[in-house]
């Protein structure tokens, strides 16, 4: 029996390549070496400013996107968070066990609440956001959570909630190693500076197509030093260069930064190699998310299928955290 790995995305607004290259692309990889469940986690998404009329519509098109870039239906389950309520019930649970000292310490919920456009916007539930996706994992017992650098704080601190637990109420749950990916654990955005993100605007959406993409590309950031076409230049610190090695073969990767170096092509001329590589990638999950669209039933099965598996397999470990903290059980 393989062990479950579990992992989740926000329904937050369009799927782009930092997501992908992040995440996805990565899950694919380990469909064969775990039990892997994958959640939409649309509660999540309720911590920041969203519009409640597109958030149904983002939580269908986040799986159909998954679905089309390599998740396969027979490999995983895929499921939304909101769908399974013991999520949640868990949560509370181990709020009683998370000190809120450690809460506090966040490096995500500081940022956030620096960016906030006001104090009312700085909630509850951003603040305990890390309890709720220690539920997540734990709820299924899973032993592996693939995640980026940005996440390896709160993987932490869902062990941490798992110790506490176990030693309040006796050995229930494993503490999850996280797997974080070689390439790809931390993609910057177009403005070379913050991470690839939907609220910052500098991003590129899986499901653009080419004349989208190219006008993003573009006016993106690269290596600063090269302000004329005959500078020479430093692929390394370029943002454009670290795009190639995703998605540009190992023979492209060499010639653009042997021609950064040597300013024997421009940053056009990069720019344009990685636009053609980046297409390649995308336009295949593309052509299988609008055969999806087209039979949206066929999403729709996949996602009642998670989630009726994922609901047995959580009240399993519910019947026993409440057995556990003492809970009197329903005659």
């Amino acid at each position: 029996m393989k062990p479950f790995l579990f992992s989740g995305i926000q329904p937050s607004g369009e799927i782009h390549i930092g997501n992908y290259l992040g995440a996805i692309r990565n899950w694919v990889k380990l469909l064969d070496e775990y039990d892997p469940l994958f959640c939409i986690v649309d509660y999540h998404a309720l911590t920041q400013p969203y519009d409640r009329d597109l958030l149904a519509q983002r939580t269908f098109d986040a799986a159909l996107v998954n679905i089309a870039a390599g998740l396969d239906p027979e490999r995983c389950r895929l499921f939304v968070q909101s769908h399974v309520p013991a999520h949640t019930e868990l949560a509370w649970v181990f709020n009683t066990v998370t000190p809120m000292g450690d809460l506090s310490r966040m490096t995500q919920f500081k940022e956030k609440s620096q960016r906030a456009e006001s104090e009312s916007y700085i909630n509850a539930g951003l603040f305990t956001y890390p309890v709720l996706q220690a539920s997540d994992i734990l709820l299924y017992k899973a032993q592996a959570v693939p995640v980026g650098e940005d996440q390896i704080q709160h993987i932490e601190l869902t062990r941490e909630i798992a110790r506490k637990f176990n030693a309040r109420y006796g050995e229930t749950f494993p503490e999850p190693k996280q797997i974080v990916p070689k390439e790809g654990a931390r993609i910057l955005g177009l403005d070379g500076k913050a991470k690839m993100s939907k609220s910052l605007n500098n991003y590129v959406g899986l499901l653009e197509d080419s004349k989208s993409v190219w006008k993003k590309l573009g006016p993106a950031v690269t290596d600063p030093a090269r302000v004329k076409r005959t500078d020479p230049g430093t692929p390394e610190i370029c943002n454009i260069y670290s795009l190639h090695k995703s998605f540009s073969p190992p023979e492209d990767q060499q010639h653009v930064a042997e021609g950064c170096r040597t300013a024997g092509i421009g940053c056009v001329d990069c720019k344009k190699i990685l636009h053609k590589n980046m297409m390649g990638v995308l336009e295949p999950i593309q052509e299988k998310a609008a055969a999806l669209r087209a039979q949206p039933e066929r999403v729709e099965e996949v996602l009642d299928r998670g989630a009726r598996d994922c609901a047995d397999l959580a009240e399993r470990t519910m019947e026993e955290v409440r057995d556990r903290i003492g809970l009197r059980a329903r005659r």
